[in-house]
Formats: structure tokens, C-alpha cells, sequence
């Protein structure tokens, strides 16, 4: 009895002292509300450690246009912010013609009196002929303040009437450093200047203004593909001329070249784009200049017997038309105009080039010269492609429709024309 007490104390004692062991000291009765306690299931074991998630990527801020220094067609160094500019003024002949080309007319803020046809008092002395960038764009141009007057009698900038259209570039075709570099102080905003050549629209200077152009308005991909296209029609004129013998090549003579208001059947050139890039025969060979000339009465009547075609610019039938009705018998020297071989292309100068229309006279000139080899061009849809490339517009019928057309490309009856 007393062993089974001593047994019962025994194991008493035992589990005493393993109650005392199994608490940990530093656990209190009571834990504290923030202790998370361990559990013994697997559940409750810390979760494997997962990886940081990806951050995508802070977009960057567009880079701030920064000022590059540019050298204009004249050899000046302008400095401009390439796509800031959002008011833009074009003076001189030709610079909103070029500027149309390349660049947003929605961000004129003026324009010439001789391009806004909203105005009574205004030269007028070309409303008569196409400009293609007129017909495209005229409705802009109407809306818009004057920048001063403009035309061929306007011999510089009138900076005062600029300087009210509050631009902030000027595109200007003033080829004069010093009166440039004055202007630009004056104004307190870049003034570049553009330039084109005597090849027109195949010169490489012209090329180099629209290159100027989209790099300033940021219209780099639209002046290129303009250049692109020219260079392919180029090509194209070229390949299929390139091999006539010059034993098959009639003899043309092409008048009414030069400025509107003084050409006529004398005006001519010796050296001729349009001839070498549709490898043309020229009847003019002895001239002591190269280019556009006025030639003697007597070297015109001498070509005459050996004048297989005429090739007559529009621009010069309002001043022909009164000699012709003086002497009838002004051009029955000339073989072409006997044997009704007479053609008409449209003006191609008119406050400057319309180098469209140069493009076009190309492809016309070559044509009348060599029909069996383009007799596949309609020149009505050759005009529309071509205004397409340089206004995304068909401008032939508005064109051929200009009082100074005469209704388009054509060949002339020599009876009635200038009758």
C-alpha cells in the first residue's frame, strides 16, 4: 500500500515538473494583441517567397524640339525649331507656290493681295492663267490678312504689314542677303529663303528648297515623296526616249517662254530642260545665250524651213494674237505652221514657275514630238496624277477651264486660232 502511494506521489511530481518545462519563459498568459502565433499545420508555415512583380516602364516624355542651325537657299545661316511653327507668312514670287508644296497651309497667318482673290484692290494680272496652288488653296488664301501686295511690281518685303500678321517664320523668295538679313531684325522671327533654278522643276536647287521645307515644318516625308515623284517621271519620259537616233528626230521650235507679261512667238531658249529630258531636237542652235532669250525676226523666219513643229505656250497667245492680226502672214515661213504642225501647253510661268505644270509640259512635249511612243499618256489624266502628287487634289478640268488655257493641251488649227 505504502510502495502504490509512493508511486501515485512519484509520478505526481513527474508531470509537474514537465507542465513547467513546456511553457516557454518568455510566453506570458496572456498574449499581446499584435503576436501572431505559430501554428503547427502546414497551412500556417511562412509562404515561399514569391518574385517582385515586373513594372512596366515609364513612358519618357517626348524629347523638346531643340534649335538646329540651317543654311537657306542663299547661303544665310538661320537658326529655327524644327515643327514648332504655327503662323507662317510667304513673300516674294513664288514662296507660297513652293511653300503649298511641301509644307500645311493651315498655318498661314497672311498671305499677298495677289493671292487673295477675296480682295477688289489687288494685281490681277494673272487671274487669267492656272495656278494650280490657287485652285487648291485659294479658299484658305481668301480668308487671310494681307502681308502686302506682292506681284512682279512689289521689289520688297513691306515689313510693317508682316509684322500685323504676327508671324513667327517667314518664308520669302527676296533673294537678297543684306535686305534678308535686315528683314529677320526687323521682324525678330527667322526669315529662310528658298530658290529654285533654271531647270525649274527638275533642278536640284528645287529639290533642296523642299528638302528645306520639311525639315522646318516637319513635313520631311511629303517633300520627299514630291522629289521622288518628279525624279520617277523624269525617269520614265527618259526611258522612253532614250534610244531615237537623231536622224528620227523632227526639229521643234518652242516659244513663249518667259515672263508673263513680255513673252511672245520670239521668246525661246538654246538650252531647254524639257528638250533634254525628252530628248527633243531643238530648231534653236546658234544663240549666243543658253537659256530663255528673245531671238531676231530675221533668225526666226531663218529656222522657219527647217521648223518640223511649233510648241506655243499659253502664256503668249494674249500678246502673239494682236501681232498675228497686224501681219497674217507672221509665220508662213514656218514649215510647221504651213503644214498645220502647231501644238499648245499650257503656261507654266505665272508669278514664277508652276513647276506642276512644267511636269505636265513634259510629258505633252514629249508626246506631240513622239506619239508612237506615248500614245498610251492621256494628258487629262496625266495632269490629274500629277496635281494629285503635288496637292493631293485632280485639278485638270479647273486647268484646262482657266480663260488663259484655251481648254487645255491641244493641237492648234492655224486657221482659226488667232483669228
Amino acid at each position: 500500500m505504502k510502495r502504490t502511494i509512493s508511486m501515485l506521489l512519484t509520478l505526481v511530481l513527474l508531470l509537474g515538473a514537465f507542465a513547467c518545462t513546456a511553457v516557454p519563459a518568455a510566453q506570458s498568459a496572456t498574449p499581446e494583441p499584435t503576436a501572431a502565433p505559430v501554428a503547427e499545420t502546414p497551412q500556417a508555415q511562412a509562404p515561399e517567397t514569391e518574385a517582385p512583380a515586373t513594372e512596366a516602364p515609364a513612358t519618357e516624355a517626348p524629347a523638346e524640339p531643340q534649335p538646329v542651325v540651317l543654311t537657306d537657299m542663299i547661303g544665310r545661316e538661320v537658326t529655327v525649331v524644327p515643327g514648332t511653327y504655327t503662323r507662317v507668312v510667304c513673300i516674294g514670287a513664288g514662296a507660297l507656290r513652293m511653300y503649298s508644296y511641301a509644307a500645311d497651309v493651315n498655318l498661314l497667318c497672311g498671305v499677298e493681295d495677289i493671292d487673295n482673290t477675296s480682295l477688289e484692290e489687288r494685281p490681277k494680272m494673272f487671274d487669267t492663267v492656272a495656278r494650280p496652288y490657287m485652285l487648291a488653296y485659294g479658299d484658305v488664301f481668301a480668308t487671310l490678312p494681307s502681308c502686302g501686295v506682292g506681284g512682279p511690281n512689289a521689289q520688297a518685303a513691306e515689313a510693317e504689314k508682316i509684322l500685323a500678321c504676327n508671324p513667327d517664320i517667314v518664308i520669302s523668295e527676296y533673294e537678297d542677303v543684306e535686305k534678308e538679313d535686315a528683314l529677320e531684325a526687323q521682324l525678330g522671327v527667322p526669315v529662310i529663303t528658298l530658290k529654285s533654278g533654271s531647270d525649274g522643276v527638275f533642278d536640284e536647287r528645287f529639290f533642296e528648297s523642299l528638302r528645306l521645307l520639311g525639315t522646318i515644318f516637319a513635313s520631311t516625308d511629303r517633300a520627299e515623296a514630291l522629289i521622288s515623284f518628279i525624279e520617277a517621271e523624269r525617269a520614265e519620259i527618259e526611258r522612253r526616249t532614250a534610244d531615237i537616233a537623231d536622224e528620227e528626230k523632227p526639229s521643234v521650235y518652242l516659244c513663249g517662254l518667259g515672263n508673263w507679261g513680255t513673252t511672245n512667238h520670239l521668246m525661246t531658249a538654246k538650252e531647254y530642260i524639257l528638250f533634254t529630258v525628252a530628248n527633243v531636237k531643238n530648231a534653236v542652235t546658234d544663240t549666243e545665250g543658253r537659256y530663255i532669250q528673245a531671238i531676231e525676226e530675221e533668225k526666226f523666219v531663218a529656222i522657219g524651213e527647217n521648223m518640223d513643229l511649233m510648241i506655243i505656250d499659253a502664256a503668249a497667245v494674249k500678246n502673239i494674237k494682236p501681232l498675228y492680226a497686224e501681219n497674217p502672214a507672221m509665220f508662213d515661213t514656218c514649215k510647221a505652221w504651213q503644214n498645220g504642225e502647231v501644238y499648245l501647253e499650257m503656261a507654266y510661268n505665272a508669278y514664277y514657275t508652276n513647276y506642276e505644270i512644267a511636269l505636265m509640259n513634259a510629258w505633252f512635249l514629249a508626246k506631240t514630238v513622239y506619239p508612237e511612243r506615248f500614245a498610251d499618256i492621256d494628258m487629262t489624266a496625266k495632269t490629274d496624277e500629277i496635281t494629285n502628287a503635288f496637292f493631293g487634289q485632280s485639278l485638270a478640268e479647273q486647268i484646262f477651264a482657266a480663260k488663259a488655257s484655251f481648254g487645255g493641251y491641244q493641237k492648234i488649227d492655224t486657221e482659226t486660232f488667232f483669228s
